[in-house]
């Protein structure tokens, strides 16, 4: 697979009926390994490894109610009080990350109200916190780590 702008991390990989499967750590199990599925596995990794989220606090793939369409976001990770502290959008690394993209983002965060959000496709991420008493997002250069 393409080498993202993340560390390098160790995944564990199998072949089955043609295609290449990769382990979520978070659903415990192996699943096709597509380019937005690799770009999902190092977010999570990232999250992880780098920011120090414990995995009990990451959510991966989980539909969502949105004006009665269903949806699925891609991550999402709680605070320890059950809030939504950070929601991921992942692209293909194919894939630019355009205003359609982050308003995306946005139409699902209407809903679930993270603190943070996160868009990248792989080699670009793009973070912002939300200030909803402002009703407007900072944009940040990174992530806050974990820290409770």
């Amino acid at each position: 697979m393409q080498q993202l702008n993340f560390p390098h991390y160790d995944f564990r990989f199998k072949n089955s009926e043609n295609s290449i499967y990769i382990f979520d750590a978070i659903r415990k199990k192996f699943v096709v390994l597509q380019p937005e599925e690799w770009v999902r596995q190092n977010v999570v990794q990232f999250l992880i490894q780098e920011k120090k989220y414990p995995k009990s606090l990451i959510n991966v793939e989980k539909q969502i109610v949105i004006n009665k369409i269903k949806k699925r976001y891609d991550v999402v990770v709680f605070d320890p009080s059950g809030n939504i502290d950070l929601l991921v959008e992942c692209k293909a690394p194919r894939i630019s990350i355009t205003q359609q993209t982050f308003d995306q983002i946005a139409k699902y965060n209407m809903q679930l109200k993270a603190t943070y959000l996160m868009v990248t496709n792989g080699l670009d991420h793009i973070y912002c916190k939300m200030d909803y008493v402002q009703e407007k997002y900072m944009f940040l250069k990174h992530i806050p780590d974990f820290s409770r």
